[in-house]
């Protein structure tokens, strides 16, 4: 109690409780106390397959939301607070509203905004901030909590000193979390999808690290940005392109197509530079970095990226070398009669006219083409083989 107590007060949450079952048990804790007896969900169209998942488990139907195609050439860009304004509208039996934020190349969408209109409308916002737990450690806070989210959930292991599995599930101090006593209903909650015999290693690591965050977080990660400021400064003398707009900086995204080579081409020319990127596609690097990356570290990825090939500085203005998404697909099944079916693989060539068993989410720009119980077009065939896909899974 007193180690949650720390860090309800690093998070300025209502309450917040440790998950050694990681962001996962977050998520569904989350969607189980917004919707307890299931229903419509409004949630971006970029989100993890554990809530998809959840969804499933709890039998919540989601209205998907796309987000603006409006922070890079591939990236899957921002929820627009207008377009929760008319989901929601033109849909009263929405209960909650879930979206990621930030994404996985530190994206962040405008959270005020899209809160406001969420409480505008009696609803609570679900946050998955897998990738912001330190987000409250910025110089500018960033945390969805600030910005008026109801509930987020935070995976601890992905951007602080925390061991794999170590999250936070956190409980805004509002007036909805108030009204449908999420702090008081959390635990029970999470005892649904959670182990009963937690990894106490784990809970230490995040008692730790909520003790380090209080005593030393901010002024380790202000540190960290400003010695990461040489490493902006290369990307953009060699025209590699970072997020266009808010971003998480403590995260250093580039696309590296606009130098001639694919993000895993570039990602193997950092390897041989002594530099084991977070994350590569086919277009996009990307590179996190924390309070604990020595100066050697960080010495060692400016080496690199200097290596790299310059990039056009014209690359944006051309047309995009990304594939255009394709629009929604029809919506034959939920989630739940989708993914608690019966299923076989098909070859793409097969799949056309048939419900998808499953999610296919081409990276970048990390957005899933088709969800279970959405019909498989030819649209959507020929999108997944520029890709790389040749299988899908499909209700039988």
């Amino acid at each position: 109690m007193q180690a949650e107590q720390q860090a309800a007060r690093l998070f300025h949450s209502r309450r917040t409780l440790f998950s050694a079952g990681g962001c996962t048990l977050c998520m569904q804790a989350m969607l189980r106390l917004a919707l307890p007896q299931g229903g419509k969900l409004l949630a971006g169209r970029v989100i993890h397959r554990s809530a998809v998942h959840t969804m499933a488990l709890l039998d919540i139907t989601p209205v998907w939301l796309l987000p603006q195609p409006d922070a890079g050439p591939g990236l899957a860009g921002r929820i627009d607070p207008r377009d929760v304004e008319a989901a929601l509208s033109a849909n009263p039996q929405i209960r909650a509203v879930y979206l990621t934020c930030p994404d996985y190349f530190g994206v962040l969408s405008d959270l005020r905004a899209i809160s406001q209109v969420a409480h505008a409308h009696h609803v609570p916002l679900l946050v998955d901030n897998a990738h912001g737990a330190h987000l409250g450690l910025l110089p500018q806070d960033l945390h969805p909590l600030t910005f008026g989210a109801d509930l987020c959930a935070c995976s601890a292991h992905k951007t602080l000193p925390v061991l794999t599995g170590g999250a936070f599930l956190n409980i805004g101090d509002t007036p909805l979390a108030r009204e449908y006593r999420y702090a008081e209903r959390a635990k029970q909650a999470m005892a649904l999808f959670g182990s009963t015999s937690p990894n106490y290693m784990v809970m230490a690591s995040l008692d730790d690290a909520v003790d380090w965050a209080l005593r030393e977080g901010k002024a380790a990660f202000s540190d960290l940005l400003i010695r990461m400021q040489p490493l902006r400064q290369l990307c953009r003398q060699k025209h590699l392109p970072m997020p266009r707009g808010p971003h998480d900086e403590s995260r250093l995204s580039f696309c590296s197509l606009s130098a001639g080579l694919t993000g895993e081409q570039a990602a193997a020319h950092l390897r041989q530079h002594g530099v084991e990127p977070e994350y590569a596609d086919n277009g996009w690097v990307v590179c996190i970095l924390t309070p604990q990356n020595t100066p050697q570290d960080l010495s060692a990825l400016y080496r690199a990226i200097t290596s790299l090939p310059d990039g056009d500085p014209d690359f944006e203005k051309h047309p995009s070398v990304f594939p255009v998404l394709p629009s929604l697909p029809e919506t034959v099944l939920t989630p739940r009669q989708a993914l608690l079916r019966e299923s076989k693989p098909v070859p793409l060539s097969q799949a056309v006219g048939h419900i998808a068993a499953g999610s296919a989410c081409p990276c970048p720009p990390g957005v899933p083409v088709v969800m279970p119980g959405e019909r498989i077009t030819k649209n959507l065939t020929e999108f997944l083989y520029s890709y790389g896909f040749s299988f899908i899974e499909v209700v039988q």
